[in-house]
Protein backbone atom coordinates (compact mmCIF):
# COMPACT_ATOMS: atom_id res chain seq x y z
CA UNK A 1 0.00 0.00 0.00
CA UNK A 2 2.91 2.11 0.61
CA UNK A 3 4.22 2.18 -2.64
CA UNK A 4 0.85 2.29 -4.28
CA UNK A 5 0.13 6.03 -2.58
CA UNK A 6 3.54 7.09 -2.91
CA UNK A 7 3.61 8.45 -6.12
CA UNK A 8 -0.04 10.54 -5.15
CA UNK A 9 2.10 11.83 -1.51
CA UNK A 10 4.56 13.55 -4.15
CA UNK A 11 1.90 14.79 -6.18
CA UNK A 12 0.12 16.14 -3.22
CA UNK A 13 3.20 18.09 -1.88
CA UNK A 14 3.94 19.49 -5.10
CA UNK A 15 0.40 21.06 -5.11
CA UNK A 16 0.79 22.40 -1.61
CA UNK A 17 4.18 23.85 -2.52
CA UNK A 18 3.36 25.34 -5.46
CA UNK A 19 2.10 28.19 -4.16
CA UNK A 20 5.25 29.38 -3.11
CA UNK A 21 6.51 29.65 -7.27
CA UNK A 22 3.79 31.55 -7.48
CA UNK A 23 4.99 34.00 -4.31
CA UNK A 24 7.71 34.29 -5.51
CA UNK A 25 6.43 35.69 -9.08
CA UNK A 26 4.38 38.06 -7.11
CA UNK A 27 7.18 38.96 -4.93
CA UNK A 28 7.17 42.65 -5.52
CA UNK A 29 3.95 43.63 -5.87
CA UNK A 30 3.04 41.60 -2.37
CA UNK A 31 2.83 44.13 1.20
CA UNK A 32 5.74 42.63 3.79
CA UNK A 33 2.14 41.83 5.86
CA UNK A 34 -0.34 39.76 4.22
CA UNK A 35 -4.21 38.78 6.03
CA UNK A 36 -4.03 35.43 6.70
CA UNK A 37 -7.35 35.22 8.46
CA UNK A 38 -10.31 36.53 8.03
CA UNK A 39 -13.49 37.41 10.26
CA UNK A 40 -17.13 36.29 9.49
CA UNK A 41 -18.06 40.16 8.29
CA UNK A 42 -15.16 39.17 5.49
CA UNK A 43 -12.51 41.50 7.70
CA UNK A 44 -9.11 40.55 7.94
CA UNK A 45 -8.36 39.83 11.95
CA UNK A 46 -5.09 38.20 11.19
CA UNK A 47 -1.85 39.05 9.50
CA UNK A 48 1.27 37.35 8.64
CA UNK A 49 4.70 38.31 7.35
CA UNK A 50 5.25 37.98 3.11
CA UNK A 51 8.11 35.52 4.07
CA UNK A 52 5.87 33.13 6.29
CA UNK A 53 2.90 33.58 3.73
CA UNK A 54 4.57 32.78 0.99
CA UNK A 55 7.12 29.91 1.86
CA UNK A 56 6.08 29.20 5.79
CA UNK A 57 2.41 28.45 5.29
CA UNK A 58 2.86 26.09 2.35
CA UNK A 59 5.74 24.42 4.33
CA UNK A 60 3.61 23.54 6.83
CA UNK A 61 0.57 22.16 5.27
CA UNK A 62 3.30 19.71 3.28
CA UNK A 63 4.10 18.66 6.75
CA UNK A 64 0.40 18.05 7.67
CA UNK A 65 0.64 16.22 4.69
CA UNK A 66 3.26 13.69 5.57
CA UNK A 67 1.96 13.13 9.02
CA UNK A 68 -1.23 12.37 7.95
CA UNK A 69 0.18 10.02 4.89
CA UNK A 70 2.08 8.83 8.07
CA UNK A 71 -0.38 7.70 10.57
CA UNK A 72 -3.29 6.45 8.05
CA UNK A 73 -0.30 3.93 6.42
CA UNK A 74 0.33 2.77 9.46
CA UNK A 75 -2.76 2.26 10.92
CA UNK A 76 -3.25 -1.20 12.46
CA UNK A 77 -6.55 -1.72 10.44
CA UNK A 78 -5.24 -0.02 7.51
CA UNK A 79 -7.11 -2.80 5.08
CA UNK A 80 -10.36 -1.30 6.94
CA UNK A 81 -9.60 1.73 5.12
CA UNK A 82 -10.80 2.12 1.31
CA UNK A 83 -9.02 3.30 -1.38
CA UNK A 84 -10.86 5.44 -2.66
CA UNK A 85 -11.81 7.00 1.02
CA UNK A 86 -7.80 7.14 1.49
CA UNK A 87 -7.90 9.09 -1.83
CA UNK A 88 -9.94 11.54 -1.08
CA UNK A 89 -7.92 11.77 2.43
CA UNK A 90 -4.57 12.23 0.41
CA UNK A 91 -5.98 15.37 -1.54
CA UNK A 92 -8.08 17.20 1.18
CA UNK A 93 -5.10 19.29 2.29
CA UNK A 94 -3.18 19.94 -1.11
CA UNK A 95 -6.61 21.08 -2.64
CA UNK A 96 -8.02 23.59 0.74
CA UNK A 97 -4.16 24.41 1.14
CA UNK A 98 -3.94 25.21 -2.91
CA UNK A 99 -7.18 27.25 -2.54
CA UNK A 100 -6.55 29.55 0.31
CA UNK A 101 -3.04 29.99 -0.54
CA UNK A 102 -4.39 31.83 -4.08
CA UNK A 103 -6.86 33.33 -2.45
CA UNK A 104 -4.80 34.89 0.05
CA UNK A 105 -2.29 36.23 -2.51
CA UNK A 106 -5.28 37.84 -4.33
CA UNK A 107 -6.68 39.51 -1.63
CA UNK A 108 -2.50 40.65 -0.89
CA UNK A 109 -2.66 42.29 -4.59
CA UNK A 110 -6.22 43.66 -4.23
CA UNK A 111 -8.65 41.45 -5.81
CA UNK A 112 -11.33 41.39 -4.65
CA UNK A 113 -12.19 38.15 -3.20
CA UNK A 114 -15.31 37.19 -0.96
CA UNK A 115 -12.49 34.33 1.64
CA UNK A 116 -16.33 34.16 3.77
CA UNK A 117 -17.70 32.27 0.19
CA UNK A 118 -14.70 30.11 -0.46
CA UNK A 119 -14.39 29.46 2.56
CA UNK A 120 -18.00 28.00 3.10
CA UNK A 121 -17.98 26.67 -0.36
CA UNK A 122 -14.90 24.77 0.09
CA UNK A 123 -16.43 23.29 3.93
CA UNK A 124 -19.70 22.62 1.97
CA UNK A 125 -18.62 20.51 -1.24
CA UNK A 126 -15.88 18.49 1.89
CA UNK A 127 -18.63 17.59 3.94
CA UNK A 128 -20.68 16.50 0.90
CA UNK A 129 -17.71 14.51 -0.29
CA UNK A 130 -16.72 12.81 2.85
CA UNK A 131 -20.42 12.10 3.68
CA UNK A 132 -21.05 10.26 0.54
CA UNK A 133 -17.61 7.79 1.86
CA UNK A 134 -18.55 7.99 5.84
CA UNK A 135 -21.14 4.84 5.65
CA UNK A 136 -18.80 2.87 3.46
CA UNK A 137 -15.57 3.44 6.44
CA UNK A 138 -15.35 0.21 8.51
CA UNK A 139 -13.76 0.10 11.92
CA UNK A 140 -9.94 1.70 11.96
CA UNK A 141 -8.15 4.03 13.61
CA UNK A 142 -7.24 6.95 11.93
CA UNK A 143 -10.13 8.41 9.85
CA UNK A 144 -13.96 8.22 10.90
CA UNK A 145 -15.72 9.18 14.03
CA UNK A 146 -13.05 7.58 16.54
CA UNK A 147 -14.50 7.78 20.14
CA UNK A 148 -14.65 4.99 22.71
CA UNK A 149 -18.08 3.99 22.20
CA UNK A 150 -17.42 3.49 17.73
CA UNK A 151 -14.03 1.50 18.65
CA UNK A 152 -15.55 -0.47 21.21
CA UNK A 153 -18.29 -2.08 19.36
CA UNK A 154 -18.29 -2.46 15.34
CA UNK A 155 -21.80 -2.28 15.33
CA UNK A 156 -21.77 0.75 17.11
CA UNK A 157 -19.60 1.88 14.49
CA UNK A 158 -21.20 1.10 11.63
CA UNK A 159 -24.64 2.98 12.66
CA UNK A 160 -23.01 5.71 13.82
CA UNK A 161 -21.25 6.52 10.31
CA UNK A 162 -24.42 5.73 8.94
CA UNK A 163 -26.37 8.68 10.51
CA UNK A 164 -23.01 10.73 10.48
CA UNK A 165 -23.08 10.42 6.60
CA UNK A 166 -26.20 11.72 6.03
CA UNK A 167 -25.65 14.49 8.86
CA UNK A 168 -22.47 15.67 6.73
CA UNK A 169 -24.04 15.89 3.60
CA UNK A 170 -27.33 17.78 4.78
CA UNK A 171 -24.57 20.40 6.58
CA UNK A 172 -22.33 20.16 3.42
CA UNK A 173 -25.64 21.57 1.73
CA UNK A 174 -25.85 24.15 4.72
CA UNK A 175 -22.45 25.41 4.58
CA UNK A 176 -22.92 26.15 0.43
CA UNK A 177 -26.43 27.66 0.91
CA UNK A 178 -24.27 29.89 3.84
CA UNK A 179 -21.53 30.97 1.29
CA UNK A 180 -24.57 33.67 0.12
CA UNK A 181 -27.12 33.83 2.91
CA UNK A 182 -24.13 34.70 5.25
CA UNK A 183 -25.80 34.23 8.46
CA UNK A 184 -23.55 35.56 11.47
CA UNK A 185 -22.48 32.05 13.27
CA UNK A 186 -24.28 29.57 11.05
CA UNK A 187 -20.70 28.43 10.22
CA UNK A 188 -19.95 27.40 13.70
CA UNK A 189 -23.80 25.92 14.42
CA UNK A 190 -23.03 23.68 11.42
CA UNK A 191 -19.79 22.35 12.49
CA UNK A 192 -20.64 21.83 15.82
CA UNK A 193 -23.60 20.00 14.57
CA UNK A 194 -21.65 17.72 12.60
CA UNK A 195 -19.54 16.41 15.59
CA UNK A 196 -22.18 16.46 18.08
CA UNK A 197 -25.20 14.76 16.60
CA UNK A 198 -22.54 11.43 16.04
CA UNK A 199 -21.42 11.45 19.56
CA UNK A 200 -24.39 11.75 21.32
CA UNK A 201 -25.92 9.26 18.89
CA UNK A 202 -22.81 6.96 19.81
CA UNK A 203 -23.26 7.07 23.17
CA UNK A 204 -27.02 6.58 23.30
CA UNK A 205 -26.29 3.60 21.27
CA UNK A 206 -23.79 2.31 23.80
CA UNK A 207 -26.33 2.81 26.46
CA UNK A 208 -28.69 0.43 24.77
CA UNK A 209 -25.87 -2.12 24.90
CA UNK A 210 -24.79 -1.83 21.12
Amino acid sequence: MKKKYKGTLIVTIVVILLPILVGLICWNQLPDKMATHFGSNNEPNGWSSKEFTVFGLPCMMALLQIFCFFVTINDPKKRNISEKFFTVILWVVPVASLIMSLATYGYALGVSIDIGMIVNIMAGVLFIVLGNYLHKVKQNYTVGIKIPWTLNSEENWNRTHRLASWIFIVCGIGFILNSVIRMDGIFWIIMIACLMIPWIYSFVLYKKGI
